[in-house]
Parts: structure tokens; sequence; C-alpha cells
């Protein structure tokens, strides 16, 4: 059976030139090129237009048309690639706890994570890789071992152990942050159509009402929320600037996202709305 992907197409896109093993060090390059060069974005949601989950409409939307997505498009396009190259990969599913107070009620399960198994002498074992968590997007995998800081070309991660359930944290400021939780519980393909349809669709999900952009290079990472464009850098600190005209967005998204943005009257009035902070 061959790979519902196009490899050497990926490999453009991204900008990698390595070996085509499936080595840890293989796993690490990808993973920290992949958020670099293709975004997390929303646009998909915001304009109404529908977000399919084949390998083709992913494939010809991350890239062949330039674009970004969001976790069930760049997971599972990083999921199809490390399989042709001869990872063991399974899909798994986390609720999102980011910025919620500790007593709400536990959200529904609505990320995708990959769970890669690496056969590699020494360094054999299992990893959680993840290419889609917007802001805080992993730039490396990490080591499926609980309680243990693990570095990574941004910001310190750990899996942290609850129970049977492992809590993926981030140290921010010095403060170990919570993000998800995650479970190594296997999930098929219709589990994610279902989260995907959610997340595109439902009135109350954030990617329908607002705009949520990301991308991360070396030492540093950009976030738009709306029409607030922040940059943080790992010497610097934050810096936060306003983007209040549709051109001032269209170039963040073009040119600081790196976004082929496309050409349509529907995204004129999304710019528009947001400019004017409806």
């Amino acid at each position: 059976m061959n790979p519902p992907i196009d490899l050497a197409a990926y490999f453009a896109r991204i900008g990698y030139r390595g070996p085509h093993t499936a080595s840890l060090e293989t796993l690490r390059s990808l993973h920290r090129l992949h958020p670099q060069q293709i975004p997390f974005e929303n646009l998909g949601p915001l304009l109404r237009e529908p977000v399919l989950l084949t390998p083709e409409a992913i494939q010809a939307k991350l890239v062949g048309a330039g674009r970004g997505g969001y976790c069930f498009e760049h997971n599972h396009l990083l999921k199809w690639a490390l399989e042709a190259l001869g990872f063991e990969v399974t899909g798994l599913a986390a609720r999102v706890v980011w910025g919620r107070d500790p007593a709400d009620t536990l959200p529904p399960r609505s990320h995708m994570v990959l769970r890669v198994r690496v056969e590699d002498g020494d360094e054999t074992g299992d990893f959680i890789a993840d290419v889609g968590f917007g802001g805080l997007t992993l730039t490396a995998p990490l080591r499926l071992q609980a309680d243990i800081e693990q570095a990574t070309p941004h910001e310190p991660f750990r899996l942290r152990a609850e129970g049977d359930v492992f809590v993926m944290e981030a140290e921010i400021r010095d403060v170990w942050t919570p993000l998800y939780r995650l479970d190594l519980v296997p999930q098929e393909p219709a589990d994610y159509v279902a989260m995907n349809w959610y997340s595109a669709t439902h009135p109350e999900s954030r990617f329908v009402r607002q705009l949520v952009v990301a991308r991360s290079e070396p030492g540093r990472r950009y976030t738009l929320m709306d029409r607030e464009l922040g940059i943080h850098s790992l010497e610097t600190g934050s810096d936060k600037r306003p983007l209040t005209t549709p051109g001032q967005l269209r170039e963040a998204l073009g040119f600081t996202m790196n976004i082929r943005l496309p050409d349509s009257p529907a995204l004129n009035a999304v710019l528009t709305r947001i400019a004017e902070g409806e």
C-alpha cells in the first residue's frame, strides 16, 4: 500500500534535507522544522470553509497551497510522513485545560496528539509528538516518561502523571502551566472526524469566533489572537502590538506567519471585522 503522502513535497515545504530513516534524529528534525514553516491557523473555520481530514485535502492545503491549519491537520500530516519513513505512530486525543480554572468541569477531548515508537539503539522508546498546539506547540518530541523536565528548542516541557493520565505542562516564566490532559487510548479516524466537526463548526468553539494563528522560529514564537500580535523571544521576553487595519492583519498573516492568503471577499470581510474590534 502506497503511503498517503508525497514525502518529497512535504520535505520541500518544511525545508528538511536529512536522511529518510526512522531515527530519533529524523523525528527531532521534522518536529523542529514543521512548526517553523507551516503555521497554526484557523482561517478555514472563520471563513466557514469545511475542514477536511483526507490526505488529499490536508496536503493540498498545508503543502500545496501554502496555508496552515489546526491540530487535526498538522498532526495527521506529520503522522503520515512518519509512517512513510517507517515509524510506528498511534493517534491519541487530549482535553485542553490551558487557561481554564482547575475547578471547572473537564472539557471534551478536542486535541490530536501522536505517540511515536522509535527503534534506534540506545534511543529506543516511545515519544509524544505534537506540532499543532498553537502558541505553545512543541518544537521537539518528548520522551513518554512522567515527571521529568525535558528541554526543547523553546520552553522546557514535562508530562506530569496524574493517575492514569498525563498532564502536558510548559514552564512559562518559571511557572509550570498545564496545557492538556492526555491518556494513551488509541483513537480511530471516526473519533477525529467528530472532534474536528465540533472544532470547526460549533458556535462555542473558539475557532469559529476568534482568529488564532501561531508560528515558531529559532528562539522566538509569534502569536496572533484576533488583532493582537505577540512576539515572544527567549532572550528579550514578550512584546504585544495591536493591529488596527485589515492591511496590518494581512501583513502579519502573510509575512510574519508565512501564510499564502487566499484572495477572497469573505477573507476581506473577516479581516475588516477583526480590525474594527467586532
